[in-house]
């Protein structure tokens, strides 16, 4: 049975890392995720484990001014994108968002606006605060055939309070 969506709770900087090294170990190319939530709220953070989870051992920040940073492996290409900044489609186009997906990539996309441009993402993310808290609530949607299959296999590995 595959699974449509997850709720997981946050409640700090080492339990963002480990989901994003849970879905970074069940993920293969091509894939698109797409991160959304406030300033400050753990995207960036998640996007440290996945790519800790595939070798990266570097510093990862928010290439909110780069727009986007290249992360090249042996075995895989992995393109952490911001869009936070961007403010009008044409902007993308203009950059040749089009150009950067491929069969060979792996796409953490913060802030994905302008969905018509950008490819369907496979998993979409959805951190926001919880009941007015410091605690994290991350939505999971599986948004295709193989997003939802990649829930499914968090739902049997993540060790953390999961609500369905």
């Amino acid at each position: 049975m595959n699974i449509k969506n997850i709720n997981i709770d946050i409640l700090n900087k080492k339990q963002a890392i480990d989901l994003g090294k849970a879905i970074a170990s069940f993920c293969y190319a091509p894939c698109i995720i797409y991160l959304s939530g406030k300033i400050g709220i753990g995207k960036t953070t998640f996007c440290n484990g996945f790519l800790q989870a595939i070798g990266y051992t570097g510093n990862v920040k928010s290439p909110t001014y780069n727009i986007f940073e290249k992360y090249i492996f042996s075995h895989i290409l992995i393109y952490h994108i911001d869009l936070y900044r961007i403010q009008y489609a044409e902007e993308l186009e203009f950059i040749g968002i089009r150009d950067f997906f491929c069969q060979k990539s792996i796409y953490l996309i913060e802030w994905p606006k302008f969905e018509k441009i950008l490819p369907q993402a496979d998993i979409s993310l959805l951190f926001e605060y919880k009941d007015n808290s410091l605690i994290r609530t991350v939505n999971l949607l599986g948004m295709t055939l193989k997003g939802q299959k990649i829930l499914s296999s968090i739902r049997r590995s993540f060790n953390k309070k999961i609500r369905y």
